[in-house]
């Protein structure tokens, strides 16, 4: 017999909870749900909170990673969780009265706390109350046995004492090493709105985060490069219709950073995508991500009207996306401060400085590649000794010596190959002295009586505005450049002491020198 059915029971049960470790978080917005919540506590009972600590109370969130006990304990000083949101608080998918701040979908502080770990607590005293209650979650039992209730451990305490005690334990993936220094740095990008104004004193295992504010161009136009310098950002106002927009400002950074440059999208004042390194970079506005704009051009940019996703790592653009990349594309691109345009042709040697380590590291690396391989280095040219007795060209008037720079303008190393049954040292200097010297020089020729090996000593002007081109080369780029510098280089005296005088000869042994040595993989490669 067909029963009927009138109504249905729509109200999730506790299985609800094992289905929130599979969520697609990240550690960094996981662990931003927890500084959410004390943060808007913060924000909601401010004055209380002020008229117990004092005008300069200041909101401080630790969070701790204890590797040996494979737990996480988050620590706060806001008002705690006061005995009328307790049932809220903890039951899945609670909406607060008031979703117009960081807490909006009811969901947060489960949702992380059971991402995190099967084991968790909140140990909590709200300001004015006189009690410190305990709960405490196991998330496998209570769904196992269907538990709907949960026992609250109560102690009396100060009515004055306010704060929140989450520990998660038994973590499902213990971060380490390298992930913690990326939820600091994610954390401190989120967040940086709060720690900027004062009003956030956020520590992760003790050290307290702070956001690095980039350096902006401050330089002429690249259409008038003799003009007056101006600082190279643009504040955004954007309507987007219908209660949306967008404000904030874009900038070009001082110095181009492959990994940081990019756009940053706030919400009530929380960062919700472009942290870090992750960092929004629509293809309408930087390009690819081989062109100048891409490494240079970052901002923030403040979004209202706009919904974002429960997990709080993506905005619900409904349709407006293209008009707001129009609209701020047009905005870069206007005359009176054409932003787009001035990333994509502005060159500077501050960016070839700022590279420096790099470089220095590439001269090394291929350095020390060189000599493991020098006894295993294959000679396939003609003998040298042929020809032995010509004598050098003469040095034309182009190749006078440079002067000698101070030793901390220079980095140098020495390559040591076999070319042409000799062997050769190439002694290179990367210079940063600014005097507007020639890219490549070559500051001592052997002599064909020298004993082997037989040196040439090069330098490579690092400020030359070829380089400039190249500020964002990876250690990798730089080695191939200088491996270049040095094929010219001993080509050339290679070629002069043949009595050579075809032009093809240094193209010729340049060639043959990349052929042969420097398009061989090295050891520290």
């Amino acid at each position: 017999m067909m029963t009927q059915v009138s109504s249905v029971n729509i109200r999730p049960g506790v299985n609800v909870l094992s289905v929130l470790p599979h969520l697609n978080y990240k550690a960094w917005y996981a662990l931003a749900e927890f500084v959410d919540n004390a943060i808007q506590s913060s924000i909601d009972r401010k004055k209380e909170l002020r008229a117990v600590e004092g005008k300069d109370y200041r909101l401080r969130i630790d969070i701790d990673f204890d590797s040996a006990e494979s737990k996480i304990t988050i620590k706060d000083n806001a008002a705690g969780i006061a005995s009328a949101d307790y049932q809220r608080a903890f039951r899945p998918a609670e909406i607060p009265p008031d979703a117009s701040g960081l807490s909006e979908f009811g969901m947060g502080m489960k949702s992380a706390a059971c991402w995190f770990a099967p084991n968790w607590s909140v140990r909590s005293s709200a300001l004015g109350e006189r009690s410190e209650r305990t709960v405490f979650f196991n998330i496998d039992k209570i769904v196992m046995d269907s538990i709907e209730e949960l026992n609250v451990v109560s102690i009396d305490v100060a009515e004055d004492k306010h704060y929140t005690e989450i520990r998660l334990e038994k973590i499902r993936k213990f971060p380490h090493g390298k992930t913690i220094a990326k939820i600091k740095e994610h954390l401190a990008s989120i967040y940086r709105g709060y720690i900027r104004d004062g009003s956030l004193e956020l520590y992760v295992d003790g050290v307290k985060l702070d956001y690095e504010e980039p350096a902006i161009l401050v330089a002429a136009n690249y259409r008038d490069p003799d003009g007056p310098a101006v600082q190279w950002k643009k504040e955004i106002d954007i309507d987007l219709g219908e209660g949306k927009s967008a404000s904030g400002f874009v900038a070009i950074r001082e110095v181009a950073n492959t990994r940081l440059a990019g756009l940053a999208l706030f919400r009530r004042k929380r960062l919700i995508m472009g942290s870090a390194d992750e960092t929004y970079r629509p293809e309408d506005i930087f390009g690819r991500s081989n062109t100048y704009p891409y490494q240079r051009i970052f901002g923030e940019i403040h979004l209202k009207g706009f919904h974002v996703s429960h997990t709080k790592d993506g905005v619900k653009w409904e349709e407006s996306e293209d008009e707001f990349l129009r609209k701020l594309r047009k905005v870069l691109s206007d005359e009176t401060l054409p932003l787009i345009q001035q990333a994509r042709e502005y060159r500077t040697r501050s960016g070839a400085k700022a590279a420096r380590k790099d470089a220095a590291q590439a001269l090394r690396s291929t350095a020390d590649g060189f000599r493991q391989n020098t006894e295993a280095a294959n000679d396939i040219g003609f003998e040298l000794s042929a020809v032995a007795d010509t004598q050098p060209t003469s040095v034309s008037d182009q190749d006078i010596e440079p002067q000698d720079i101070n030793e901390e303008d220079r980095e140098e190393a020495e390559l040591r190959l076999q070319f042409r049954s000799e062997p050769w040292i190439v002694k290179i200097e990367l210079s940063y002295a600014d005097d507007h010297a020639e890219w490549l020089t070559i500051r001592n020729r052997p002599s064909i009586t020298d004993p082997e090996p037989r040196e040439i000593l090069i330098r490579v002007a690092m400020l030359h505005p070829f380089m400039a081109q190249f500020q964002t080369l990876d250690s990798e780029g730089f080695s191939a450049v200088l491996k270049v510098a040095a094929a010219m280089a001993l080509a050339e005296v290679a070629a002069a002491e043949l009595g050579d005088h075809h032009p093809s000869a240094v193209r010729r042994f340049t060639n043959e020198i990349l052929r042969a040595h420097f398009s061989k993989r090295v050891i520290d490669d």
